[in-house]
């Protein structure tokens, strides 16, 4: 039976073992893929490693993330509607870009006109429109309403101007004006029930807006859909408010002598009320709509102080009440821990240090049993590195995985090409061109070993090498012609000196022969000049329009 259903429990475990239950009917054809959204790839690695270990195997699911699948949902309703949207911050970028030249002009742009007037170059105009686009799609997710205002006409600022400009040249096939007609569609006929997946599930999302729940709640008319939502407390936490929120309602209300008593604020925990905020607003949202929920609570023994914690949160009580029931805590209670590091370096460190402790406390205690957060993976994934990979006969080795990185990070293949295009209108920095050569695909394109590394970098330092390919490249940058540590006078220095010697001050040519160039040296010597002149070819190649 169709439907949307609600599953909330305090602990993520609990919720994977309604999931499972849910996903062991099987579904009419045992061709059709489960469809489990979530919102990032480390918690699709959790969730496949339950369901494995509940159902003995874990296949034919897919994993998409929310803005993916709900543009998955438009393209049934809308077979002609491309995959990439004209309206994605990428795309709207450029051509906003390409719009506020000649915007800029008009009434009402003097702001923007202003920001733009210091400088000559594109960069600064590229930043603003990179804003500009961000904000708009924000816009299209959170406020629909004052977009489809703005293209009635409703409005005349700059933001709905441009707006305006955007729409006729791209269309109104926008996320907010597909949603909608979405919506209507499947009010209207129960012709798409046959292309929509026969069961959908949303687990562990943390919250969503108000347009992907419209959607979600639209679908549950014709398939089941299955909300999996984390929910810290069992009581209604609707209407706590935090230490500041009750300040400022308080204030506001000081021409009169309301207390917060006088006012109804209910305090309830004081942690799940300063913290709790975007969780707080998006139970209130789901209680808006039509749908049957299942709630599997479990209290925590609160033996110890986290546990403590996550009981008062669960029961929605507050331990700084002076009728709150006072626990003893053990003093060499771990449960939890703050460590005050200098760096993420040493962060790592830490960290790695207390996990061996750990495994060494509980010998029941396995690798993938933990979980380790942190708000920006992309600045720590290379001192992770750093301190968790080593050799695999360590006996110190854990076993780990990076979950979340871009694909730049993730792909030394990518992350060289990228970095090869970097190198287009730049300087030619010596650790810039350095970098490419770091790629383990490009040494072994080139058949480089890691130690002839260290002898190039030697030989670029020794030699001087700082910037430029050559002079006419300086030039090309408006910068005087000089050829003295460029990377050709380096190059030309190096197999000068595997020709013949210098002794040591011995000039040919205007060159001075580098003399450490000797035996096996020159086959890397050789390799070393071949990248750096394919290199340098490719790059000046990628000038062209």
């Amino acid at each position: 039976m169709s439907g949307l259903r609600l599953f909330t429990s305090n602990r993520l475990e609990i919720l994977a073992d309604r999931l499972s239950a849910v996903l062991s009917e099987p579904l009419t054809s045992p061709l059709d893929a489960e469809v489990v959204l979530v919102q990032s790839r480390g918690m699709e690695r959790w969730v496949s490693m339950q369901l494995a270990q509940r159902q003995g195997v874990c296949a034919n699911c897919r994993f998409p993330f929310p803005n993916h699948f709900v543009h998955e949902m438009f393209q049934k309703c809308l077979p002609d509607l491309s995959e990439h949207s004209p309206f994605d911050p990428g795309i709207l970028t450029w051509r906003i870009m390409k719009l506020l030249p000649s915007c800029i002009t008009r009434p009402g742009f003097e702001s923007l006109r202003a920001y733009l007037s210091d400088t000559q170059g594109d960069l600064k105009r590229f930043q603003l429109s990179e804003r500009i686009a961000d904000t708009f799609d924000q816009y299209l997710l959170f406020r629909p309403q004052m977009i489809f205002n703005w293209e009635r006409g409703q409005a005349d600022h700059w933001q709905a101007v441009l707006w305006m400009e955007l729409v006729k040249a791209c269309g109104k096939a926008h996320r907010a004006a597909l949603g909608r007609h979405f919506l209507e569609t499947l009010k209207d006929s129960s012709s798409l029930q046959k292309d929509l997946p026969e069961r959908i599930s949303i687990f562990g999302i943390s919250a969503l807006p108000r347009f992907h729940m419209e959607i979600f709640s639209g679908l549950a008319r014709l398939t089941d859909v299955n909300l999996f939502l984390m929910n810290p407390c069992r009581q209604y936490w609707g209407d706590i408010v935090s230490d500041w929120e009750m300040t400022k309602k308080t204030v506001s209300q000081s021409t009169e002598d309301f207390t917060p008593e006088d006012l109804y604020l209910e305090k309830g925990n004081s942690l799940l009320g300063s913290m709790g905020t975007l969780g707080r607003d998006f139970f209130d949202l789901i209680n808006t709509f039509d749908l049957e929920e299942f709630r599997s609570f479990e209290s925590p023994e609160a033996n110890h102080l986290l546990s403590c914690i996550q009981s008062d949160i669960l029961d929605l009580r507050d331990a700084q009440h002076k009728s709150a029931e006072k626990r003893v805590i053990r003093p060499n209670d771990t449960s939890i821990q703050i460590h005050s590091a200098h760096s993420p370096m040493r962060e790592m460190e830490i960290l790695y240090d207390q996990l061996l402790h750990m495994f060494e406390k509980d010998p029941d205690l396995n690798p993938k049993d933990i979980l380790v957060m942190t708000p920006d993976i992309e600045t720590y994934s290379p001192y992770i590195q750093a301190v968790f990979d080593r050799p695999v006969d360590d006996p110190g080795r854990i076993p780990f995985s990076i979950a979340d990185r871009s694909v730049r990070k993730e792909s030394d293949i990518v992350e060289a090409f990228l970095a090869i295009l970097d190198l287009t209108n730049s300087r030619f920095g010596a650790s810039q061109v350095l970098a490419v050569l770091e790629s383990h695909m490009v040494q072994r394109k080139f058949g480089f070993m890691q130690t002839d590394l260290d002898l190039i970098r030697r030989w670029v330092e020794e030699t001087r090498i700082r910037w430029g390919i050559d002079g006419k490249s300086r030039a090309e940058l408006g910068l005087p012609t000089s050829p003295e540590n460029t990377w050709r006078t380096g190059l030309d220095r190096l197999l000068l000196g595997y020709a013949m010697p210098g002794n040591p001050m011995r000039m040919f040519k205007q060159i001075l022969p580098y003399d450490s160039v000797e035996g096996s040296d020159s086959a890397v010597l050789g390799k070393f000049a071949e990248f750096a002149g394919r290199v340098f070819e490719e790059v000046r190649g990628l000038t062209r329009p």
